[in-house]
């Protein structure tokens, strides 16, 4: 083997072209949908019902954005309220899921305490059942705490992420022991040792499980749907997909598409972001 050779140099090689070329095929393919919901948008009409369908916008127009925020305005609740409320929602619940998932893997995963193994067969059982399978457990829990139209009712039923929560516990179990039992001998407590020896270490399972839980906090329509009567309290997914159902036009489908890119940045914006913490823990998954 030539040892002056390295598996992942940093300067370009030519042995690596035929990787390149064996690969951006792929990457052509799997960016289509993104370019396309981009140029999507800002078609003008004649060339959103054009025939044959053109992929790339040839006129950009920011005449869709414009109809959707007059229509929101026409309204009684203006599209801000939505956007509002979404990005409250969304931090509420990042922020508390990520607390939960990250101080319940470091207890599952180097603390030992009695129902421990319990606890994680649980948590694993939970994986298999979708949102939907739970719905009215929730909304029963919902009622009982009389959170109806209460923005915790936004925030609660998505603060447990059990698929999280498996991911950091498999990242923080690789931490050596040997690296607690010094900070326990130099007097430090569970909640130092959490913040100081166990979080520095797993940046990159938390960063993939924050777009996690963004995603699925983003993108819910749930709590919406059945916790709130009032429209003023409801976030900004259920109202871009209710203006697509509504306005499932002719005249509306500008307007859709400019909805749905609004709602796809955000998630491409943030994978981008901490797209290199992402393929650290996917590297030292498959390590492992």
């Amino acid at each position: 083997m030539n040892k002056g050779r390295k598996i992942n140099p940093k300067k370009f090689e030519i042995g690596q072209l035929k990787i390149i070329l064996l690969i951006l095929p792929l990457v052509i393919f799997m960016g289509m949908p993104i370019v396309f919901i981009i140029n999507h948008a800002f078609k003008p009409m004649e060339e959103l019902f054009a025939f044959p369908p053109t992929f790339f916008v040839r006129r950009a127009t920011l005449e869709n954005f414009t109809k959707l925020i007059r229509f929101s305005n026409s309204g009684g609740i203006p599209l801000s309220r939505y956007l509002f409320n979404s990005i409250v929602v969304t931090l509420l619940t990042v922020g508390m899921a990520l607390l939960l998932t990250t101080m319940s893997a470091f207890a599952l995963a180097k603390i030992k305490f009695k129902g421990r193994n319990m606890l994680t067969r649980i948590n694993q059982i939970a994986i298999m059942f979708v949102s939907t399978a739970v719905l009215i457990p929730r909304y029963l829990v919902i009622c009982q705490l009389g959170l109806i139209d209460n923005l915790l009712a936004h925030v609660l039923p998505l603060v447990a992420m059990p698929v999280a929560l498996f991911l950091v516990k498999q990242f923080v179990e690789q931490v050596p022991d040997s690296l607690l039992e010094a900070a326990y001998m130099d007097g430090a407590t569970d909640l130092d040792v959490y913040l100081k020896v166990i979080m520095p270490m797993i940046r990159p399972a938390v960063a993939t499980a924050s777009i996690l839980v963004f995603q699925q906090v983003w993108t819910n329509m749930e709590t919406s749907s059945y916790f709130f009567s009032d429209d003023s309290m409801k976030t900004l997914t259920f109202y871009m997909n209710t203006l697509v159902n509504v306005n499932n036009t002719v005249a509306g489908q500008g307007m859709s598409a400019a909805a749905s890119l609004i709602m796809f940045l955000p998630n491409l914006i943030l994978f981008i972001i901490l797209q290199n913490k992402v393929m650290n823990t996917m590297a030292s998954s498959g390590i492992k």
